[in-house]
Protein backbone atom coordinates (compact mmCIF):
# COMPACT_ATOMS: atom_id res chain seq x y z
CA UNK A 1 0.00 0.00 0.00
CA UNK A 2 1.56 3.75 -0.59
CA UNK A 3 0.40 6.42 1.38
CA UNK A 4 -0.37 10.22 0.36
CA UNK A 5 -0.19 12.16 3.51
CA UNK A 6 0.16 11.47 7.62
CA UNK A 7 -2.15 13.66 10.25
CA UNK A 8 -0.59 13.77 13.59
CA UNK A 9 -3.00 14.86 17.02
CA UNK A 10 -1.86 15.69 20.34
CA UNK A 11 -2.35 17.98 23.24
CA UNK A 12 -1.17 17.88 25.90
CA UNK A 13 2.61 16.87 26.64
CA UNK A 14 2.77 17.65 22.63
CA UNK A 15 5.17 19.43 22.37
CA UNK A 16 7.90 17.01 23.73
CA UNK A 17 6.54 14.14 21.81
CA UNK A 18 6.60 15.92 18.40
CA UNK A 19 9.95 17.36 18.82
CA UNK A 20 10.80 13.56 19.58
CA UNK A 21 8.96 12.57 15.86
CA UNK A 22 10.26 15.40 13.92
CA UNK A 23 13.84 15.46 14.94
CA UNK A 24 13.72 11.52 14.32
CA UNK A 25 12.36 11.32 10.68
CA UNK A 26 14.62 11.29 7.68
CA UNK A 27 15.56 13.96 5.91
CA UNK A 28 14.78 11.99 2.86
CA UNK A 29 10.95 11.98 3.68
CA UNK A 30 8.37 11.71 1.23
CA UNK A 31 5.23 12.17 2.76
CA UNK A 32 3.53 15.53 3.93
CA UNK A 33 3.47 15.55 7.77
CA UNK A 34 0.15 17.45 8.66
CA UNK A 35 0.46 18.49 12.89
CA UNK A 36 -2.82 19.67 15.04
CA UNK A 37 -1.50 20.76 18.34
CA UNK A 38 -4.21 21.81 21.24
CA UNK A 39 -2.83 25.63 22.01
CA UNK A 40 -3.85 29.03 23.04
CA UNK A 41 -5.66 30.66 20.22
CA UNK A 42 -2.96 33.06 20.72
CA UNK A 43 -0.05 31.32 20.72
CA UNK A 44 1.98 32.43 17.36
CA UNK A 45 4.57 31.03 15.38
CA UNK A 46 6.04 29.47 18.74
CA UNK A 47 4.92 25.67 17.64
CA UNK A 48 6.79 25.37 14.08
CA UNK A 49 10.02 27.22 15.45
CA UNK A 50 10.59 24.68 17.85
CA UNK A 51 10.05 21.81 15.88
CA UNK A 52 12.16 22.90 13.36
CA UNK A 53 14.92 23.08 16.02
CA UNK A 54 14.83 19.16 16.10
CA UNK A 55 13.84 18.70 12.39
CA UNK A 56 15.61 18.29 9.14
CA UNK A 57 12.45 18.78 7.34
CA UNK A 58 10.82 22.41 6.38
CA UNK A 59 8.39 22.78 9.13
CA UNK A 60 5.41 25.39 8.37
CA UNK A 61 2.19 26.99 9.59
CA UNK A 62 -0.39 25.90 7.12
CA UNK A 63 -2.12 28.55 5.57
CA UNK A 64 -5.57 28.46 3.74
CA UNK A 65 -5.31 27.24 0.26
CA UNK A 66 -2.24 26.10 0.89
CA UNK A 67 -0.70 23.53 -1.52
CA UNK A 68 -0.16 20.34 0.11
CA UNK A 69 3.44 19.33 -0.99
CA UNK A 70 5.44 15.74 -0.09
CA UNK A 71 8.42 16.03 2.18
CA UNK A 72 7.18 19.05 4.46
CA UNK A 73 5.74 19.29 7.92
CA UNK A 74 2.78 21.66 8.46
CA UNK A 75 1.30 22.74 11.48
CA UNK A 76 -2.61 23.51 11.98
CA UNK A 77 -2.36 27.39 13.17
CA UNK A 78 -4.23 28.09 16.55
CA UNK A 79 -7.77 29.07 16.61
CA UNK A 80 -8.53 27.35 13.27
CA UNK A 81 -9.74 23.84 12.05
CA UNK A 82 -7.38 22.58 9.62
CA UNK A 83 -9.21 20.97 6.39
CA UNK A 84 -7.84 18.60 3.92
CA UNK A 85 -9.34 18.85 0.35
CA UNK A 86 -7.73 18.16 -2.99
CA UNK A 87 -3.89 19.33 -3.44
CA UNK A 88 -4.67 22.16 -0.47
CA UNK A 89 -5.52 22.69 3.05
CA UNK A 90 -8.58 24.86 4.03
CA UNK A 91 -8.81 26.81 7.41
CA UNK A 92 -11.90 26.86 9.05
CA UNK A 93 -13.46 28.92 11.97
CA UNK A 94 -16.31 27.08 12.70
CA UNK A 95 -17.55 26.13 16.00
CA UNK A 96 -14.71 24.31 18.49
CA UNK A 97 -15.10 20.61 18.76
CA UNK A 98 -15.04 19.04 22.15
CA UNK A 99 -13.79 22.88 22.96
CA UNK A 100 -11.12 22.66 20.85
CA UNK A 101 -10.10 24.07 17.85
CA UNK A 102 -7.91 23.29 15.80
CA UNK A 103 -9.80 20.07 16.14
CA UNK A 104 -8.04 16.45 15.97
CA UNK A 105 -11.19 14.81 14.56
CA UNK A 106 -12.03 17.59 12.25
CA UNK A 107 -8.61 16.99 10.47
CA UNK A 108 -8.51 13.21 10.75
CA UNK A 109 -12.16 12.70 9.11
CA UNK A 110 -11.09 15.16 6.40
CA UNK A 111 -7.74 13.13 5.23
CA UNK A 112 -9.88 9.81 5.87
CA UNK A 113 -12.39 11.87 3.35
CA UNK A 114 -9.74 13.07 0.49
CA UNK A 115 -6.87 9.91 0.92
CA UNK A 116 -9.01 7.00 1.99
CA UNK A 117 -6.71 3.85 2.41
CA UNK A 118 -3.74 6.25 1.14
CA UNK A 119 -3.97 8.32 4.66
CA UNK A 120 -2.00 7.63 8.05
CA UNK A 121 -2.98 8.68 11.40
CA UNK A 122 -1.20 9.10 14.40
CA UNK A 123 -2.72 10.03 17.95
CA UNK A 124 -0.09 10.87 20.47
CA UNK A 125 0.23 12.34 23.98
CA UNK A 126 -3.04 14.10 25.16
CA UNK A 127 -5.68 14.70 28.07
CA UNK A 128 -9.08 13.99 26.45
CA UNK A 129 -10.49 11.97 23.93
CA UNK A 130 -10.31 14.37 20.50
CA UNK A 131 -9.12 12.22 17.88
CA UNK A 132 -10.58 9.11 18.76
CA UNK A 133 -12.98 9.07 16.23
CA UNK A 134 -11.09 10.34 13.18
CA UNK A 135 -8.75 8.02 13.68
CA UNK A 136 -11.14 5.33 13.89
CA UNK A 137 -12.16 6.82 10.27
CA UNK A 138 -9.54 6.64 9.19
CA UNK A 139 -9.23 2.89 9.78
CA UNK A 140 -12.41 2.47 8.89
CA UNK A 141 -11.33 3.97 5.08
CA UNK A 142 -8.29 1.18 5.02
CA UNK A 143 -5.81 3.55 6.14
CA UNK A 144 -3.26 3.42 8.87
CA UNK A 145 -4.16 3.92 12.49
CA UNK A 146 -0.60 4.35 14.64
CA UNK A 147 -1.09 5.42 18.66
CA UNK A 148 1.64 6.41 21.26
CA UNK A 149 1.75 3.58 23.67
CA UNK A 150 0.01 5.14 26.16
CA UNK A 151 2.52 4.06 29.09
CA UNK A 152 4.95 5.67 27.40
CA UNK A 153 2.86 9.22 26.75
CA UNK A 154 2.96 12.27 29.45
CA UNK A 155 -1.11 12.06 29.13
CA UNK A 156 -2.12 8.57 28.47
CA UNK A 157 -6.01 9.49 27.84
CA UNK A 158 -5.64 10.80 24.42
CA UNK A 159 -3.91 8.00 23.01
CA UNK A 160 -6.18 5.20 25.41
CA UNK A 161 -9.15 6.97 23.85
CA UNK A 162 -8.16 6.24 20.88
CA UNK A 163 -6.79 2.52 21.04
CA UNK A 164 -10.05 2.16 22.84
CA UNK A 165 -12.20 3.51 19.45
CA UNK A 166 -9.84 1.47 16.98
CA UNK A 167 -8.35 -1.80 18.86
CA UNK A 168 -6.59 -2.64 15.86
CA UNK A 169 -4.07 0.39 15.54
CA UNK A 170 -0.46 -0.03 16.27
CA UNK A 171 0.41 0.61 19.78
CA UNK A 172 4.10 2.17 19.34
CA UNK A 173 6.86 4.12 21.22
CA UNK A 174 7.51 7.48 19.60
CA UNK A 175 10.97 6.21 18.07
CA UNK A 176 8.75 3.52 16.85
CA UNK A 177 6.17 5.38 15.30
CA UNK A 178 9.18 8.14 13.28
CA UNK A 179 10.53 4.48 12.10
CA UNK A 180 7.43 3.14 11.29
CA UNK A 181 6.09 6.57 9.23
CA UNK A 182 9.89 6.20 7.20
CA UNK A 183 9.29 2.81 6.35
CA UNK A 184 6.15 3.80 4.47
CA UNK A 185 6.33 3.94 1.05
CA UNK A 186 4.69 7.25 -0.73
CA UNK A 187 2.38 7.66 -3.45
CA UNK A 188 4.45 10.05 -5.18
CA UNK A 189 8.13 10.30 -5.44
CA UNK A 190 10.07 13.34 -3.76
CA UNK A 191 11.29 14.97 -6.57
CA UNK A 192 14.72 15.93 -6.23
CA UNK A 193 15.70 19.74 -5.61
CA UNK A 194 17.55 21.17 -8.69
CA UNK A 195 20.32 23.80 -7.78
Amino acid sequence: MAYEIVVVGTSWGGLAALRELAGALPADFALPLVIVQHRHKRSGQLLPSLLQDRARLCVCETEDKAPIEPGNIYVAPADYHLLIEDGHFALSTDEPVRYSRPSIDVTFMSAADRYGEHSVGVVLTGANADGARGLKRIYDRGGLALVQLPESAESPAMPAAALKSVPQARALRIDAIAATLASLPPARARQPEIG
